[in-house]
């Protein structure tokens, strides 16, 4: 019975107090009447103490067993874990908040899975073949064989300082662009001043973002010296080309966006009627000039592609939760972990135990601590959705739903706090047998209340080392944007992410129910909620006071 626990926590103050017998008194001194923050702030413990290790453990021990089959987005293991969360919240007594829907506790998430069919380029009499000659990067506005007009816009940049599209009119057109991002005489980058390229030359977005902006249909960056080096490079995306992914529907080149293509030299040169030579030492040039320099190559006109997508619809759900609040109730505070492994692999089952069961069944037993709290009357003064999302193995997919889709308004949340991954130590905690930390990532990012908040609770009430090594903006692993708080984020809603780092069973079968450590995971579910707990109900809602990357 779910209330057991409740009814020893509750049974265990009772006699403490009955057992204590202290003499009646009388006081003349008059004493501040306690406000409803430190009423609630004094009820935080008992609450806590009832995410337990064994209540951890039971519930992973069900979600991560091998009848869940790893629990893929959009895989009846997927969907048995759905039904057993929201019977969770149900019988708990949460409440379904997604309206129009058939079962409430359901957000519908719009996933299709699409594979590559075929895929060519023509210039002229020469055909280009998708996978070998070149790769695309998003979805395809080429289902069918269409004529493309081409245009050269040298390094595809479009910054203040620097721009290839002055007095170019690319709407509509496929751009070639050279690769990377120019060089100066002095051998630095002539956009960063330095010799670390900028974003303009290592993330292909940017150049993309650009072309979007300009009306571009599609934009084919130039991509390595050499065919060889093309095709070393083709080698390492051939997953990519030729097994089905998994996006939100719409979401790419038909939503308005250009679509991304890396081409070999070969490709480039054709479609520009040049040598891949002739565009090198073109260049050279842009750096001798240390400006943007008109090409002097002919496009050729005689020009069709096609890069066909095969797409299916792909049924999955964010499972939520909801808590409301009392004088507050307007603000939300969005509790998430995502409930997506990565299924079946060769035949061998991937649990997914501690990524990311661990923080499933941390966020469901918060929802129970809020639960019984509100019924013995501590409900939280804000409102609390818990969300387990899906697909966030396939790209963070289900948060970047709900954040387009919110079923709360975004101005309305207060903070997102996300649970990914809390049962296991890392490389370096192993060394040690150090079980007592978490990594914090982002509390300060976006408000320094929230930082200051967690560190406090944390002194209080838990006891953990909280290790900020992967908060560093300059930390190569880029955490921070790898889990589902960065939907959050990035809008502005301060955030804050535990995670116990990276192990040797990290998306493999073995990271399974026996290896977790469910007394460290105890500790840092109990971290989350005594921090959602004193967000939910102090006086004044955090400030965003920051904007860090």
């Amino acid at each position: 019975m779910k209330y057991n626990k409740f009814y020893v926590y509750a049974l265990a103050a009772l006699l403490t107090t009955g057992c204590a017998k202290t003499p009646t008194t009388t006081s003349t001194t008059a004493t501040a009447p306690v406000t409803e923050a430190e009423r609630l702030r004094e009820a935080a413990p008992k609450y806590a103490a009832t995410i337990t290790a064994a209540d951890l453990s039971k519930h992973l021990n069900i979600i991560a067993s091998d009848e869940y089959e790893g629990r893929d987005t959009g895989s009846k293991g997927l969907q048995m874990a759905a039904d057993y969360i929201s019977r969770e919240f149900k019988e708990d007594g949460l409440v379904g908040p997604v309206k129009n829907n058939s079962n409430p506790y359901y957000q519908p998430v719009n996933l299709e899975r699409s594979q590559w069919g075929e895929g060519y380029i023509m210039v002229g009499k020469q055909k280009f073949m998708m996978g070998q000659d070149f790769f695309v990067l998003g979805a395809s506005p080429y289902q069918t064989e269409q004529t493309a007009e081409v245009v050269f816009a040298g390094y595809g940049i479009d910054a203040d300082n620097y721009s290839d599209y002055a007095n170019l009119d690319v709407t509509g057109k496929m751009v070639v662009v050279l690769g990377g991002e120019p060089k100066g005489a002095d051998g630095n980058y002539l956009l960063s001043g330095t010799d670390k390229a900028s974003d303009w030359g290592n993330d292909f977005r940017t150049k993309r973002n650009a072309a979007t902006k300009r009306g571009a249909k599609s934009v084919l960056i130039v991509t390595g010296a050499n065919a060889g080096e093309f095709g070393t490079m083709t080698a390492r995306y051939r997953n990519f080309l030729t097994r089905p992914s998994i996006g939100l529907k719409n979401n790419g080149a038909q939503g308005g966006s250009a679509v991304a293509m890396m081409v070999s030299p070969q490709v480039g040169a054709a479609l520009l009627g040049t040598t891949p030579e002739k565009m090198l030492a073109h260049a050279n040039a842009v750096a001798k000039a240390g400006k943007p320099t008109p090409g002097t190559f002919t496009a050729v006109k005689d020009v069709k592609v096609k890069t066909e997508r095969k797409s299916e619809a792909l049924p999955s759900d964010n499972v939520l939760g909801y808590i409301e609040g009392t004088d507050k109730k307007d603000e939300v505070i969005v509790v998430t972990a995502h409930y997506d492994h990565v299924g079946i692999e060769d035949g061998e089952i991937f649990n997914g135990a501690n990524d990311d069961g661990s923080g499933t069944v941390a966020v469901v037993e918060l929802a129970e601590a809020f639960a019984q709290a509100k019924k013995d009357g501590f409900g939280p003064r804000r409102s609390i959705l818990f969300m387990l999302v899906t697909a966030e193995e396939k790209g963070l997919l289900g948060s970047e739903y709900y954040a387009n889709n919110p079923v709360f308004p975004l101005e309305n949340t207060v903070a997102n706090i996300n649970i990914d991954m809390i049962g296991r130590m890392d490389f370096d905690a192993e060394k040690t047998n150090d079980q007592n930390y978490i990594y914090v990532i982002g509390a300060d990012k976006l408000s320094s209340e929230l930082h200051q908040i967690n560190e406090e609770v944390n002194q209080k009430h838990v006891g953990l080392r909280l290790d900020y090594k992967f908060n560093d903006e300059n930390d190569p692993n880029r955490f921070y944007y790898r889990s589902d708080h960065y939907n959050f984020a990035k809008h502005g809603i301060p955030i804050v992410f535990y995670f116990n780092g990276v192990h040797a069973d990290y998306h493999k079968a073995t990271d399974t129910v026996d290896k977790i450590l469910f007394e460290k995971a105890e500790k840092a579910a109990r971290l989350a909620f005594h921090v959602t707990w004193e967000l939910a109900n102090r006086d004044n809602r955090i400030v965003v006071d920051s904007n860090k990357k």
